[in-house]
């Protein structure tokens, strides 16, 4: 694999996947074109697959020496984004930039829906067609069960354990986890399983595939991105929305509603509890509550 496709690649997976700006993704890009100029520049030898943390971590030293600490962040960061990108995408095993550390400087709180807003894009679908039933299904998977949008793209209809009250999900690195179903989303998944799926002709590799298009294929990252957007914008939501923002919505949801950050852990897949801190958009007046109502010194 070389540089510049590799770059290339990524920046798709930042467009459909992320669903991040032009000019956030011209941004990453350029962290990455930064540190191929300077491979370039000094001739060192190493491909996005083979480059080591020790020859990241000199180029960080050289090129960062000078920037202010906001900026030497934004380029870890970017790299960090980029090599975790290649762990998703199983070119490589492990993040080089793992163990490098950028200057504190807080953290960034993802995009959230509320729950009205959930309601709004959900209740903006055409019912009418059959592709409204399996949007429906599909978008009541990403916010009810919190799942990554390849996650749902690769839903099996044997993955579907309702009667226990449970789905399989397979993770990043193909790691499996049972995940619970609430019954307002295995309701509308079994409408569009037992309705609307039963009548299409499924390829016969994607017969065991649940989400599928109108040509008997599993649906692309692409699709749902569009179709998240069209129904944002239908719904009359002037937010920033991806796939992804249901997530953010499902753990913030549960944490708000008195969850215990543990459990949602678990049901997101994350091997480290901080990541799941990320997801927590938690206001301060949410916070006076619980220390009101739970302090046993009154």
């Amino acid at each position: 694999m070389n540089w510049q496709q590799s770059l290339k690649d990524y920046k798709l997976f930042l467009k459909i996947e992320r669903g991040l700006s032009e000019n956030t993704i011209i941004n990453y890009g350029l962290d990455i074109a930064k540190l191929i100029s300077y491979l370039d520049l000094n001739a060192v030898e190493a491909s996005p697959i083979s480059i080591t943390k020790e020859q990241l971590q000199e180029f960080i030293y050289t090129y960062a020496k000078e920037l202010t600490a906001s900026s030497q962040a934004r380029l870890i960061s970017g790299l960090k984004g980029y090599f975790e990108y290649l762990v998703f995408e199983e070119l490589r095993t492990d993040n080089p930039t793992e163990l490098i550390e950028a200057p504190k400087i807080g953290r960034k709180l993802p995009d959230t829906l509320s729950e009205e807003e959930v309601n709004q894009i959900i209740d903006a679908i055409d019912l009418s067609t059959p592709q409204g039933e399996r949007n429906r299904a599909i978008f009541e998977t990403l916010y009810g069960c919190g799942l990554r949008v390849s996650e749902v793209l690769n839903l099996k209809l044997s993955d579907l354990f309702f009667d226990e009250g449970y789905i399989l999900v397979t993770g990043k690195g193909n790691k499996q986890r049972f995940v619970p179903i609430a019954p307002v989303t295995q309701k509308y998944i079994e409408i569009y399983r037992d309705e609307i799926r039963i009548h299409e002709s499924p390829k016969p590799e994607f017969k065991n595939i649940l989400f599928l298009n109108r040509r008997g294929a599993q649906l692309t990252r692409a699709m749902i991105f569009t179709l998240v957007k069209q129904h944002t914008k239908k719904a009359g939501i002037k937010k920033k929305i991806s796939p992804h923002t249901f997530r953010h919505s499902f753990a913030t949801h549960l944490l708000q509603n008195g969850a215990d950050l543990r459990a949602i852990q678990q049901m997101l897949g994350h091997e480290s509890i901080t990541t799941t801190e990320v997801y927590m958009h938690v206001d301060r007046s949410h916070l006076a509550e619980v220390l009101n109502t739970y302090l046993p010194r009154k």
